[in-house]
């Protein structure tokens, strides 16, 4: 992706203006640029984008319709109708409104060219100094989700998703390990190798470590599925079109991690993910398997469908283990998610319900919309077994993803307090600075949550 910013002392300027102030704004022209206005019925409606024309006949600069609520995608709509230069917002907003248009500008501006190259050269615009290293480190980590998401799995299976996390390591002098195949038995994290067995790339348990380890220790766990077949309980085919994205809790908690370093903020900060493909072959774990955990505890898989949160299980166990003072996972675990919410909407569960929404409330602030759901104990009868301690399936469909958390909540000590996201990670259709693919969501609220939480 070409670079959407610039630092230039030679930008045309764009001048924002609401529907509702344009007479008043039309007042400060001179006359022949209120007729240009006029006469070419610029009416400043949101995204609409007229041009200013010097006293020389050339072009002075560009103004532009404001949106009546967020400024997110304020300057998104304008990355296509602008031919390719460098520009300069021209605005009296305060700098979390140009930060936050300054990032949508740069979403709009992402093009995945891993495999073709760009159609068009984008747009640059200028970046203010108070929001400047800001705004390019949350580019770069909503970007790392969703090049990490949009790549298909040949490319983006547990090998290279490893080289992906040991990237962000190398770059921060983090510590990395990995424990593969058979080795994952030998040190305990059986949930994750029985998924994993049966694909030819091995399961892995990717862990990077951070930061002092006097501070307060903060995990991050991101289900890395780099393809789920769905098992022997296999998907359709329409089923199966889109999960490539099913490793898109693994891209948000590197991405977060990212924003963490950069940040330098005062914790110890580890991240977790199994990585593996839930594949089809003769070894396949099976319905009707009883297998170990990390934690003791026994599962029947009721569905091999549902192998995110078995994989879960043993980086959250593990992660516990540690006695951290916070754990956040992302996954991409359920349909019902979506079924509930919608696709742009992330469910967060959490044991202490303050947590979950300070988190919503710091979404709000970043426009980075979640939703609060409830972790109902009683649906926790769903998941029992007659042969195990839970099955990983509930007996209901009903409230999936709820009992969904319900399950991974298993594998949490009562202690620690614990955020679970069930993100969708993928952006269904076209709109300005929301191409169709892989995307972030949630992860800059829990950014800012963090933020303050460890300021």
């Amino acid at each position: 992706m070409s670079n959407p910013f610039n630092n230039s002392d030679t930008c045309l300027s764009l001048y924002p203006v609401a529907k509702e102030n344009l007479e008043r704004w039309l007042a400060d022209l001179p006359a022949f640029q209120r007729q240009w206005l006029a006469d070419t019925g610029f009416s400043a409606k949101a995204g609409e984008l007229g041009s200013l024309p010097g006293e020389d006949g050339g072009l002075q600069a560009y103004v532009f319709g404001t949106k009546e609520a967020g400024w997110l995608y304020q300057l998104a709509p304008l990355v296509d109708k602008l031919p390719p230069g460098e520009y300069r917002l021209v605005s009296g907003w305060d700098p979390e409104q140009r930060l936050q248009a300054s990032l949508g500008w740069g979403l709009a501006c992402y093009q995945f060219d891993l495999y073709c190259k760009p159609e068009n050269e984008s747009p640059s615009l200028y970046l203010d100094d108070d929001i400047a290293e800001a705004a390019r480190h949350l580019l770069e980590a909503q970007s790392l989700v969703r090049d990490l998401v949009n790549t298909p799995t040949e490319d983006m299976g547990p090998g290279q998703l490893a080289d992906a996390m040991r990237m962000q390591a190398d770059e921060f002098d983090a510590d990395m390990s990995v424990i593969q195949g058979v080795e994952l038995l030998n040190e305990n994290y059986p949930a994750i190798h029985a998924v994993g067995r049966a694909a030819e790339r091995e399961p892995r348990l990717l862990r990077m470590e951070w930061g002092d380890e006097d501070h307060p220790l903060l995990a991050l766990c991101g289900k890395g599925v780099c393809f789920d077949t769905g098992g022997l309980n296999l998907k359709p085919a329409s089923g199966m079109g889109l999960m490539k994205k099913d490793m898109g809790g693994a891209a948000h908690v590197l991405a977060l991690a990212r924003l963490v370093m950069q940040a330098q903020l005062p914790v110890h900060l580890l991240v977790l993910i199994p990585a593996v493909e839930n594949a089809v072959s003769g070894n396949a774990y099976r319905p009707g398997d009883v297998i170990p955990t990390r934690k003791g505890l026994s599962v029947e898989i009721g569905n091999t469908d549902a192998e995110g949160r078995v994989v879960l299980a043993d980086a959250l166990a593990l992660a516990c283990e540690l006695e951290p003072d916070f754990v956040v996972d992302f996954a991409t675990l359920t349909g019902a998610a979506r079924i509930a919410l919608g696709t742009d909407l992330p469910p967060v569960f959490s044991n202490d319900v303050r947590i979950a929404n300070d988190i919503v409330a710091a979404g709000e602030a970043a426009e980075d919309p979640m939703w609060v759901m409830p972790l109902y104990a009683p649906y926790k009868e769903l998941l029992k077994s007659e042969i195990a301690d839970l099955n990983n399936m509930a007996s209901t469909p009903m409230g999936g993803c709820i009992t969904a958390a319900l399950f991974l909540e298993h594998f949490v000590t009562e202690q620690t307090p614990w955020v679970h996201i069930d993100t969708w990670a993928w952006n269904q259709g076209a709109r300005p600075g929301r191409p169709p693919g892989g995307e972030a969501m949630g992860m800059r609220a829990v950014f800012r949550y963090l933020q303050k939480r460890y300021s």
